[in-house]
């Protein structure tokens, strides 16, 4: 994405031109005055600085002047704005190395974005813009691709052993005793050894034999 560096005094106007180039996809840069631009353009190597000329401290045209004499920063396109519309003025811009030259007076903030677009050179035929030159994409370092890795369901063989504790269970209940079937009335011992003769019943008080009738 193309740098670009205002260079402008009036802080409306940086503010406005800052906030319609930002829309244009630009990276914008800013300094108040033609020092502070010759220390920002060194560190920051803008694209393009749009610059007034009439600044304190160190004027548009000297600072023109110094950029183009210096290695670092002669081949930054330069856009020269001023309030002053005589032919020498533009006539001295132009041999400084400026890329254009405009007169506020005759200009709108549009015819500037537009002129911004003409120098950088990335407005396309069809009239669209893409704000990153060819120059600045080769620049730019590459942007390593990160891989995203989807992790796995481990094997079986791989999966760690885990200690299972068996769970307590209660003892099994004691196995309840058949219930006996009751014993057989006592016979008498002739009943016994003679089963032809009747059976008497004992008597269970005296535990005889009662005789039969």
């Amino acid at each position: 994405m193309s740098k670009v560096m205002l260079v402008e005094d009036d802080d409306s106007l940086r503010e406005i031109y800052s906030i319609r180039l930002t829309a244009e996809g630009y990276t914008i840069v800013t300094a108040k005055d033609g020092e502070e631009a010759l220390a920002v353009a060194v560190r920051e190597r803008p694209d393009l600085i749009v610059s007034d000329v009439m600044m304190p401290k160190i004027s548009g045209f000297d600072m023109l002047d110094i950029l183009r004499s210096t290695p670092e920063t002669q081949n930054i396109k330069v856009i020269m704005m001023t309030a002053l519309s005589s032919e020498d003025q533009r006539v001295r811009g132009e041999s400084l190395g400026a890329d254009r030259y405009l007169v506020k007076s005759q200009v709108g903030i549009e015819d500037v974005v537009n002129v911004v677009h003409d120098v950088l050179g990335d407005r396309a035929a069809d009239g669209t813009i893409n704000p990153s030159t060819p120059a600045n994409d080769a620049a730019m370092p590459a942007v390593a691709e990160t891989v995203i890795e989807v992790p796995t369901t481990p094997s079986p063989a791989a999966m760690p052993q885990t200690l299972v504790t068996p769970t307590p269970t209660m003892p099994a209940p004691a196995p309840v005793p058949p219930v006996q079937p009751a014993a057989a009335p006592v016979q008498s011992v002739e009943a016994a050894t003679n089963p032809a003769a009747p059976v008497s019943p004992v008597d269970g008080a005296a535990g005889t034999v009662s005789p039969m009738a």
